[in-house]
């Protein structure tokens, strides 16, 4: 049984209990045979029996819109996931061709494959912490290994290793952003 059965099964049952105490003041009601339709016993199992009714109305208003926000975040979420997918089919050819790039200038620096892996993920931005967990070494070891990056390529850190590829990526011409200040 999935989340969303659960969640059905508990609207339906939350419904039921409630409708069955609203049933079961309209009949404790009806059996007392007041005399008079305005004493407090009446008014109040009135009221009683109308919040239960306005608490079913009220959920089962909020479950709908609930329903509706999930299904909208849903499609959003395909929405990107789509966007994501085309952009990734576009730019596959050109990302493998920098990949390779990378690689051979990794290479070309003398870096060992576990160092090569190592510039990689610190180029994608992880942290010595998150490359030991996803490698399954030490942070020493990940931390080793990010200094012999640095020592052979003769870049002084993770921000001198990233420029050196990323420096000169730049936008199309025509499609560069504006600075607001100079306009």
């Amino acid at each position: 049984m999935g989340p969303a059965d659960v969640g059905e099964r508990f609207r339906w049952l939350a419904t039921a209990l409630l409708c069955a105490i609203a049933v079961g003041g309209a009949v404790d009601l009806a059996l007392d045979r007041p005399t008079t339709p305005w004493s407090f016993h009446v008014l109040f199992e009135a009221a009683m029996l109308a919040l239960t009714l306005g608490a079913v109305a009220y959920l089962w208003t909020g479950w709908r819109d609930a329903g509706r926000a999930l299904a909208e975040t849903r499609g959003e979420l395909a929405a990107r996931g789509a966007e994501r997918d085309a952009w990734r089919a576009r730019a596959e050819k050109t990302l493998r061709g920098l990949g390779e790039e990378i690689d051979r200038q990794l290479r070309e620096w003398g870096l060992t494959p576990a160092e090569r892996e190592t510039a990689l993920l610190l180029l994608k931005g992880y942290g010595h912490k998150e490359i030991a967990a996803l490698q399954d070494k030490s942070e020493r070891t990940v931390r080793q290994h990010a200094v012999a990056v640095y020592r052979k390529s003769r870049l002084s850190g993770r921000a001198e290793l990233s420029a050196f590829f990323l420096e000169d990526l730049l936008l199309p011409a025509g499609d560069a952003p504006r600075d607001p200040d100079k306009e």
